[in-house]
């Protein structure tokens, strides 16, 4: 255990949220997510629902303010302006951490492909439909580097 730090941020996640460099891109995918056949790298949070585990990356996690749509969501199949109630738990982690609720929806198979790329698959336990977020990676402001010296 470590202090300040979600205990969902265990030592798989840390490595991999550590390693990531500026641009590279992480999912935090639901229960139904084929997270395995996907990702590059796979790790489990069975158990965990969105909200927790989103929060809790989105605590460490810069988010790329240098390009847009730095957040992914999942379209709902068939009807790409229907917003569900995994799209609000995804805007308002999104609005905590940064201020902005903005969340780009992609249709589910761009949504695929764009994840296979990604740097790393976090499979949570979620069990709500559209449970399925792409985080890009920031940087770390100089200010803040200074104070945490």
């Amino acid at each position: 255990m470590l202090i300040g730090l979600d205990p969902v941020l265990n030592p798989d996640l840390l490595a991999a949220l550590r390693a990531m460099g500026h641009g590279d891109e992480i999912v935090i995918a639901d229960g139904s997510f084929p997270a395995t056949t996907v990702g590059k790298r796979l790790i489990r949070l069975d158990g965990i629902g969105l909200d927790h585990a989103l929060r809790a990356v989105l605590s460490v996690l810069p988010i790329d303010e240098s390009e847009p749509d730095p957040v992914l969501g999942m379209e709902v199949i068939g009807h790409p302006d229907q917003r569900v109630e995994m799209h609000s738990v995804i805007a308002s982690a999104v609005k905590d951490a940064t201020g902005s609720d903005h969340v780009e929806l992609l249709e589910r198979h761009a949504f695929y492909r764009r994840a296979t790329e990604a740097f790393a698959v976090v499979a949570t336990g979620e069990t709500g439909f559209y449970g399925n977020v792409i985080l890009r990676k920031g940087t770390v402001a100089e200010p803040y580097q200074a104070r945490r010296r």
